[in-house]
């Protein structure tokens, strides 16, 4: 992978993982993250520590659809000499094993950065859907 810096660089990472996504490749994705990442995702339990616990929710996706894509949208980044972070709404859609199209909802992306070895990986990333309080579930309903 290449070495790059700025926000240029950050956002061809983004778009790999747009990529590693559509392709359902799970190696192309695990050269985006540190080994160590922790992630905030939108399935259970609260925290997934690793590349690998990162992974297996990715597996989970790649087995339940048949094609799968991903879109980024308003991504804004905040770059730093060795750590960013940037942010964006995002929506996963695709077509299921038995052909049912699924449109996918948007959430809330938030991505952590840090260069290592002069490379930029995410340490840290957070997906979520506003929440109805009085209702107690999450508004999956909600566009950009």
């Amino acid at each position: 992978m290449m070495r790059e810096t700025g926000e240029a660089g950050l956002r061809r990472h983004i778009g790999e993982i747009v990529e590693g996504i559509k392709a359902k490749d799970p190696d192309r994705l695990r050269r985006l993250y540190s080994d160590d990442v922790v992630s905030f995702d939108i399935d259970p339990p609260l925290q997934h520590v690793g590349i690998d616990a990162k992974l297996k929710n990715w597996a989970r996706v790649f087995v339940f659809f048949e094609d799968v894509r991903y879109e980024i949208r308003d991504l804004r980044l905040t770059v730093g000499e060795s750590v960013a972070f940037g942010h964006c709404f995002g929506r996963l859609s695709g077509t299921t094993k038995d052909g049912t199209a699924v449109g996918g909802m948007w959430v809330r992306g938030t991505f952590g950065f840090r260069k290592i070895d002069g490379r930029w990986l995410i340490t840290h990333d957070q997906v979520s859907v506003p929440l109805d309080i009085a209702g107690g579930k999450g508004m999956t309903d909600l566009e950009p």
